[in-house]
């Protein structure tokens, strides 16, 4: 007979990356749906595709959380990114007046500047979806910040709050299970909605540039798989995956 466990949060003072060891963590043993690994000093936390991601010690949110989307088929995969930023944008919003928004692909941004990011690792096994790790990092608490990242921002930069980081964790995993229950409800067109509606520049034409240059175009869709389709002033279809157009900000 089968046993479900209940999911762990497990918190280490620090890592090198909370994706890295929950790896670690599943390969030793079984963990539960929302299972978290959490730590108060992420030392090389990952962005997409090679990005660093910034995080003083003890001062933000930084933590990983596993889904176990065995529902979902591989080629739907990116409704989990989708999902995962809506729940962040969720939890932020009501705590500024400001506009929370995703930049394409799941970048979670307040006005120009960047508040969070995902990185998100699927694992497939056959024909379906074995488990993803999805990588989180708000900044919360964070006032300087020493990187070349162009545009970070915190919540203590909006109003000058700080928050309590386990508040924090607890409402944002809160959210996050609520957009995960519409997921597996397959309430895909509320999904697809909402993620539009919250889309950085999803008005009117911006300024973006790919290998050729740079050019104004307005967001026209996103794909079932993520590629994201631009118009530009001359009415032609742009489609781009991850990292081959950027936004000109």
């Amino acid at each position: 007979m089968m046993t479900y466990s209940e999911p762990e949060i497990i918190f280490y003072p620090q890592v090198t990356s909370t994706n890295t060891q929950m790896k670690s963590v599943i390969a030793s043993k079984h963990l539960a749906e929302y299972s978290v690994v959490i730590t108060a000093d992420q030392t090389s936390g990952k962005g997409q595709i090679g990005n660093s991601w910034e995080s003083q010690k003890n001062a933000n949110l930084t933590f990983s959380l596993l889904l176990r989307p065995t529902f979902l088929k591989p080629h739907l995969q990116f409704y989990i990114s989708k999902i995962i930023s809506l729940g962040i944008i969720d939890t932020i919003q009501p705590l500024t007046q400001e506009k929370v928004s995703i930049k394409w692909p799941n970048d979670i941004y307040i006005g120009n500047k960047k508040i969070a990011g995902i990185l998100i690792e699927n694992s497939i096994l056959g024909a379906q979806l074995d488990y993803c790790i999805v990588g989180i990092g708000i900044n919360v608490n964070q006032v300087t910040f020493t990187s070349d990242a162009p545009n970070p921002i915190s919540l203590i930069h909006l109003n000058q709050e700080k928050y309590d980081l386990e508040n924090l964790l607890e409402q944002t995993l809160e959210r996050i299970q609520l957009r995960y229950e519409q997921l597996q409800k397959k309430d895909l067109s509320v999904i697809n909605t909402n993620y539009m509606a919250n889309l950085f520049r999803n008005e009117g034409y911006h300024s973006y540039e790919d290998e050729h240059g740079k050019f104004d175009a307005r967001i026209d869709s996103i794909s079932e798989l993520g590629m994201l389709t631009l118009i530009d002033q001359a009415n032609k279809k742009r489609q781009y995956a991850f990292k081959e157009v950027s936004f000109c900000l």
